[in-house]
């Protein structure tokens, strides 16, 4: 993009959109995506930090004048500079408390939709971090109002405890500072003032509890917390107005570092997007769930993000079928040239490219728990190749017929000339027919039906040999009964042969399935083996942040808050458990194997086989 698109907007009636230009432009982007969300008051320079990300000069509107100029949430969409096959997306959002706009309603959602959908979210104050600009950033007290967790209804009404595993990371950026960074005295870093104006304050009292919910807030909803101030960038107002066209060496020189190391920061640090679960976020993805998210507040309903995860996995599971499937599809015909000289070289097509199908829906799908997208595709595969196999067959059999019927021309027309009906005629006979065979033989390329069409033809002239033999006078009684014995002896070979071709193509169809059972399995495996890793360092960095604010609520002494945490620290320490313990990736392969007895008819028959298959994968 050589410029920002808004994303979500209002529309005429004051309700909010996303722009299908926009969702358009995030459909195309299959990498993951690292999204930052810069939120704060109207006129405090956020946009020219989310163009400096953007390596630009202009893009996000700045502004000069005392009005909002960013509406709704504007979207940036550039490679990564650090991470390969990434792209940073930012997201501008509208100014909080535009008087102009008045509401605070929109303010509301603004807010929770940049949490929701950043990895990074950044809070864009000016002059310092103190009980005025907390009271500014209310609307982190009404997220628990705005956003749920989970859906299920006897979950308890508040589910904010849970907000860190699923929250981005917080950054406080604080504009026009002109304090020295010390405390008693003592010079502090950044990250400590932070920490020291989110401290506490001891006691019940109300005026206590409302001095402390807002940092209570950012200390517990979001798994990490940084902070960097800078000083005015120059020392002009006028200057200020027009900051998009001055120069680097036009502003002033700590502003400029600073700037260098918040961009450095955000570079290195700012995490991939991911759903609940680790399931890594591309921008395809990214576009469905700001529409998930704004149809559900369009709707009057509460943004739940797992209903948001359990709608977008229906959309990405799908298309993940249709796409790993149009993946097969296209490959099959590009590789295989049909007719194939065995089932083997079909076959041997199809898995390769059956593995590479089933690659694509393992790499998109995410919380296929039933396993059914996974079964669905394994099911309209096979269809596929028995459709292809039917197709081999058919084109086997088309040319072969016709080369039967080029070879066999000459004899065809003998035998209607009656050539054959004289002495010795019946010897003549078989010569001629051998050449036929020897010809067929000799013609390249027939396929898997050219002994069955040979067959058929032989067999079609049985009638014919026999009326010519028992013609032929030159041969006595007892040779043309040896002859029609040597005759009837072949024929039931060549009918073995075919047979036997035949049942190693069932057999042949079987082990298709049992290799494509034993494929998405193993692929499933290695998927279920990542997102069990991903999880568990979801939750190190969840438990690393719990017991850090408690170790920090211990030290300051506020001992009963620091024990409430407890249940919540061992909940956590049970669900580590149960990841570590592997046990629900066993699960999800014994489903994937019952689904796999529907999906494959031929394998499901094989009952006493699949558990014996699935018992290897799971003690591997």
């Amino acid at each position: 993009m050589d410029k920002p698109i808004c994303l979500i907007e209002n529309n005429t009636s004051g309700d909010l959109q996303v722009n299908l230009e926009a969702l358009n432009i995030l459909s195309e982007i299959r990498q993951p995506v690292v999204v930052i969300a810069i939120v704060g008051l109207y006129r405090t320079g956020k946009s020219y930090l989310m163009n400096k990300l953007a390596g630009k000069q202009r893009g996000f509107s700045l502004g000069s004048t005392v009005e909002s100029h960013t509406k709704g949430i504007w979207m940036w969409c550039v490679p990564h500079p650090k991470k390969q096959d990434h792209t940073l997306v930012l997201l501008d959002t509208e100014g909080l408390g535009d008087v102009q706009k008045g509401d605070v309603k929109n303010d509301r959602w603004i807010f929770a939709l940049a949490v929701l959908l950043s990895s990074t979210f950044v809070y864009n104050s000016m002059g310092t971090i103190d009980q005025n600009a907390l009271d500014q950033l209310y609307l982190i007290t009404e997220l628990t109002e705005l956003i749920k967790v989970k859906s299920s209804e006897h979950e308890i009404d508040d589910d904010s405890c849970q907000f860190a595993r699923f929250f981005p990371a917080f950054v406080w950026s604080v504009r026009d500072f002109t304090l020295e960074l010390k405390v008693s005295g003592s010079p502090i870093t950044e990250d400590e003032y932070l920490e020291h104006a989110l401290t506490l304050k001891p006691g019940c009292s109300k005026k206590i509890q409302n001095y402390n919910f807002p940092r209570e807030c950012i200390r517990n909803y979001f798994p990490s917390r940084k902070c960097f101030v800078f000083e005015r960038p120059v020392a002009s107002a006028d200057k200020l107005r027009i900051i998009e066209t001055l120069n680097e060496d036009e502003l002033e020189p700590p502003f400029l570092e600073k700037t260098q190391k918040f961009c450095q920061h955000i570079f290195e640090t700012a995490r991939t997007k991911t759903l609940q679960g680790g399931h890594i976020v591309s921008g395809t993805l990214l576009g469905n769930l700001a529409k998930t998210y704004v149809d559900t507040i369009c709707s009057g309903a509460i943004p739940c993000m797992e209903n948001a995860v359990t709608a977008l996995a229906q959309i990405e599971n799908s298309a993940a079928v249709k796409q790993g499937h149009e993946h097969y599809m296209k490959e099959i015909e590009r590789r295989a040239k049909f007719p194939t000289a065995t089932a083997d070289e079909f076959s041997d097509v199809h898995a390769a490219c059956e593995k590479e199908a089933i690659q694509i829906f393992i790499n998109r799908s995410f919380k296929d728990d039933d396993r059914k997208c996974q079964g669905e595709l394994m099911r309209v595969i096979h269809l596929s190749y028995e459709q292809f196999c039917q197709r081999n067959e058919q084109e086997s059999a088309n040319l072969c017929t016709q080369v039967i019927i080029n070879v066999s021309q000459s004899l065809e027309e003998q035998i209607t000339a009656g050539y054959y009906s004289r002495l010795g005629g019946y010897q003549c006979f078989i010569e001629d027919l051998k050449r036929v065979v020897a010809d067929y033989k000799a013609f390249p390329g027939k396929g898997i039906k050219a002994d069955e069409i040979l067959n058929n033809f032989l067999n079609g002239k049985q009638a014919v040999a026999q009326a010519i033999l028992q013609t032929d006078k030159t041969l006595s009684e007892k040779n043309k009964e040896i002859e029609a014995e040597r005759v009837k002896k072949e024929a039931v070979e060549r009918d073995m042969v075919v047979m036997k071709q035949k049942e190693e193509a069932l057999q042949q169809n079987i082990l298709a399935q049992q290799r494509s059972y034993e494929e998405n399995i193993q692929q499933l495996k290695i998927k279920m083996e990542e997102d069990r890793i991903k999880l568990l360092e979801e939750q190190e960095i969840v438990m690393d942040s719990k017991l850090k604010e408690q170790n920090a609520l211990q030290e300051k002494n506020f001992l009963e808050k620091a024990d409430r945490m407890n249940a919540e620290i061992e909940n956590l320490r049970q669900e580590k458990a149960k990841t570590e313990s592997q046990s629900w990736v066993s699960t999800a392969l014994e489903t994937l194997g019952t689904i796999a007895t529907v999906a494959l008819p031929g394998w499901g028959k094989l009952a006493g086989v699949a558990p014996l298959i699935l018992s290897k994968f799971v003690r591997n």
